[in-house]
This record gives C-alpha cells, sequence and structure tokens, in this order.
C-alpha cells in the first residue's frame, strides 16, 4: 500500500469542516491541541485541527468533505493506546469521539447494554453491576479507555482468560464507513451468520474501516464472589509450570497473573514478601463464582502453586487486601514508566508453555543491545507485555532489541501483538508475522473500504 503524503490543512478547507459539523465543534487553538498530541506510547504529533464529534450525522457528513478534498481523518477518544493509532501521523483532522459518551440502555430481559463509543469502560462495568450484570473486559486503565477504542483494537485484560477480550462481547455495531455512508452490523441476538461478519472484521480493525458511533453489547450475570491469591517463585520456570497445572487440572480462574523479579524489584516497598532471587516470579490468581464455589477452587489451587514450588501463599482476606495485591500488578506500569528513559512497551503472546523459554532468552537480548527488559501479564493465556527501555532517547539499538525480541516470539509460535494492536509504531514488524498474501489480502480490504484512504492512514500497513 502506497505511503500516505502529509497533509497540511488550508484555511479554506478548514471553513468548510467549520461550515460542516459546526463552529462550535472544531478546535484550531494550537495550545489546546497539543494537549492532545500523544497516547499511552512514545510517539508525538500534535492535531492541526479536531473536530469534537457529536452524532453520527455529522461524522457521516465530515467523511464526505474529506474524501472531496482528500484530507485524512484520525478517530480518537481515550488517547490509552499504545501503538500511535490515535494520532495524526500525516496530518488531516483528528475525530474525538469522547463526547459520544451515553449509555443509552442497560436491558436486563435481553442482557445487553446499547451505548456509545466515548463511554470509559469502568463506567459501562459499574452500570452493569448496579443492575447485576457483568461487562467482563478489563483493559488496563479501564478508568480511562473507552468502549471504542476498545473495539479498535480488541482490547482484553486480565478477565479475559476466563471470559474472553472486548470482541467476545460486541454484537452489534452501528458504523460510518470512510466515504460517509452510516451501516448497521451484526445484531441484537447471541447467535447470527446471515452473511460475512463484517461485525468482527470492524473490530480489531484500529479505526481504519470505519468510525464505530454505536455498540450493542453481551452482559453476562455478576458474579457474586471474587477471591484472590498471590504466590512467589524462586523460580519463574516452576512459576510457568503451576500456570499450566492450574488449567490441566480442571480450574479456569477470572484471572492468573504474572511478574518477573525485575519488576517486583520496581514495586518492593508496595509487596510484603522477600524477592527470592533475580529468577523470582509472583503470581495472581483470581477466582470468582458462589462463596463455595471460590474457596473451594482457591484452596485447591492454593495445593497445586505449592506442589509446584510456590515458597509463600498471601490470600487476600477481605476487599482491601484483594484491591493491595491487585495495586501491585497495577503499579507496574506506571513504575516502569516514571524510571526509564525511553520504554517501548510490547504485548506478545506465546503458547502458555513457551512463557519461561521466552523470559529466560531476555538477559541475553538485554546484553547484547544495552537494554533492560521487564516481563508481566496476562500468564494464563500467554500475553506477555515485555517493556524494553534504554538509559537514553538516542539509543542506538533499541530497534534492534524490539525486533529480535518480536522475533523471537514469532519463532515460538507466538505473535507480535496480542491485544494492543499495531497502529504506527508496530507496523514496519507485520511481515514477520504474517505473509505477503495474507498483508496484500488486507490491504485489498482496506481499499475496498476506503478507496481514497481518507481514514486513519497509515496505520497497520
Amino acid at each position: 500500500m502506497e505511503q500516505p503524503i502529509p497533509y497540511q490543512l488550508g484555511d479554506d478547507t478548514v471553513n468548510e469542516i467549520k461550515n460542516t459539523v459546526g463552529d462550535d465543534n472544531v478546535i484550531t487553538d494550537h495550545d489546546v491541541l497539543k494537549q492532545y498530541d500523544r497516547d499511552a506510547s512514545f510517539l508525538r504529533s500534535i492535531p492541526q485541527v479536531m473536530v469534537m464529534a457529536r452524532s453520527t450525522g455529522q461524522i457521516s457528513r465530515l467523511l464526505k468533505l474529506a474524501n472531496i478534498k482528500k484530507f485524512p481523518v484520525v478517530p480518537r477518544a481515550g488517547g490509552t493506546g499504545l501503538t500511535g493509532g490515535c494520532l495524526p501521523i500525516f496530518g488531516g483532522v483528528v475525530l474525538n469521539l469522547s463526547s459520544m459518551n451515553r449509555i443509552r440502555a442497560i436491558d436486563t430481559h435481553n442482557l445487553i447494554a446499547d451505548v456509545e463509543p466515548g463511554v470509559i469502560t469502568l463506567d459501562l462495568r459499574n452500570a452493569a453491576k448496579e443492575k447485576g450484570l457483568f461487562y467482563p473486559p478489563d483493559p488496563a486503565g479501564m478508568d480511562k479507555s473507552t468502549i471504542g477504542g476498545n473495539a479498535a483494537t480488541s482490547a482484553g485484560g486480565p478477565s479475559c482468560l476466563k471470559y474472553g477480550t472486548t470482541k467476545d462481547y460486541i454484537l452489534g455495531l452501528e458504523v460510518v464507513l470512510p466515504q460517509g455512508e452510516i451501516i448497521a452490523v451484526g445484531t441484537r441476538t447471541r447467535k447470527g451468520v446471515v452473511g460475512y461478519d463484517l461485525t468482527h472484521l470492524l473490530v480489531g480493525s484500529e479505526g481504519t474501516l470505519g468510525i464505530i458511533t454505536g455498540l450493542i453489547l453481551k452482559l453476562i450475570p455478576h458474579p457474586p464472589k471474587s477471591k484472590t491469591l498471590g504466590a512467589v517463585f524462586h523460580d519463574i520456570r516452576n512459576a510457568m509450570t503451576a500456570v499450566t497445572q492450574i488449567q490441566v487440572q480442571g480450574h479456569l480462574p477470572a484471572a492468573l497473573e504474572f511478574m518477573d523479579a525485575k519488576c517486583l524489584g520496581l514495586v518492593k516497598d508496595l509487596i510484603s514478601f522477600s524477592i527470592p532471587g533475580e529468577k523470582a516470579a509472583y503470581v495472581i490468581v483470581e477466582v470468582d463464582g458462589t462463596e463455595e464455589q471460590t474457596k473451594a477452587s482457591l484452596a485447591e489451587i492454593g495445593k497445586i502453586l505449592k506442589q509446584m514450588g510456590a515458597s509463600d501463599l498471601l490470600e487476600a482476606r477481605d476487599e482491601s487486601q484483594r484491591e493491595n495485591i491487585w495495586s501491585v500488578r497495577r503499579q507496574i506500569s506506571i513504575r516502569i514508566r516514571e524510571t526509564s528513559v525511553i520504554n517501548v512497551a510490547e504485548d506478545i503472546a506465546v503458547p502458555i508453555g513457551g512463557i519461561a523459554d521466552l523470559v529466560s532468552a531476555m538477559p541475553e537480548i538485554e546484553k547484547k543491545f544495552g537494554v533492560s527488559l521487564y516481563a508481566f501479564g496476562h500468564a494464563g493465556d500467554g500475553n506477555i507485555h515485555i517493556n524494553i527501555t534504554a538509559p537514553k532517547k538516542d539509543h542506538p539499538y533499541i530497534d534492534d532489541a524490539i525486533r529480535t525480541v518480536l522475533k523471537t516470539t514469532v519463532a515460538m509460535g507466538g505473535t507480535i501483538s496480542g491485544e494492543h494492536g499495531i497502529g504506527y509504531a508496530k507496523k514496519s514488524f507485520l511481515g514477520l508475522e504474517l505473509s505477503p498474501t495474507s498483508i496484500g489480502l488486507q490491504e485489498g480490504i482496506k481499499k475496498l473500504f476506503d478507496p481514497n484512504l481518507i481514514l486513519n492512514p497509515g496505520k497497520i500497513f
């Protein structure tokens, strides 16, 4: 696919945009715009113009004008992505969907939610819980991330081990296509196989095939009880064997997370145990269900952890202790960012039996390229967050280190992205995993949807 050409909006075009979407919805003040120059990645790009989305019809009119004037439109909401997917790398208009944030309905008869894309994930979770229902996807930063942004990458989180990722909860969508057409895809039912599955083609397409303006989401009954346990291991291989054995022996936890010794070193002020060596690992297990189910399940899982070599088991006796265990996990990314000059967050995934081998390969990569690597994440499904850090911004081997981590992952039968997507940051690595035929087919789909390459150009490919 041809490389997009940076687009500079002229005054006449900006005035046409104002006439199309409403003057009050167009932001051109540089001091305001520079607050939107980033997501959670290392990339930066200040918008020239930002349009505040208010309705599906307004978005449709904007995209029709964009196709006439050939300027890019880049959708954005919470700005919590990690690959530069919401940044206007090639200029044009940033379309901010954060104000389209209504929860239209929590339908307790049909167990569905009808929401706009700017709804904060945690707000939806809480609204569903008030009705006795559960929206399981729990990506990091869900107090800031939006449902539309989650759909753009099919975001996951700790709960996806048991409950699945965002795509598993999207029944239907309202979407504005790149040339301005408005379509509804999917159903309000649990099943539906009429025609191609456009819903799940659009989910995970990172805003390159359409702009989501409404979502019909599946809800499930809220589990009555959750119990959490932390386990300390001297050796990460024993920890990963325990992760596998928990599932082999018939348990499906709501979450099964891990942190390596380097991550534990960053949060040693938050933990109540000593880190038992440089090969140590910490595993967090959470189970849910009835009181009887969770109590019995956690007891059995504790026995497995001990049999596999856990030196300490730290069970949360109340909600406060449960929150303390999870706060350690949440603080990892924050501490890495705070202590690193440059930090690149990769979210690779490998078969769960390969986690220990992958982490064991990290010291050689660190030594070869002069970087530091931190490994943590979703041990239960093999989705590991490898944070690649360097001591200075112009570190000469950071790109080589990234490529080596990703090549090592693919060689182990893994994938270069489990839940963050490709965006702009990872597009040069796409060929490590996908064949030229596969990439060409996907580029053809993009051209079919968006012949003028208006919508979020330069992302993925």
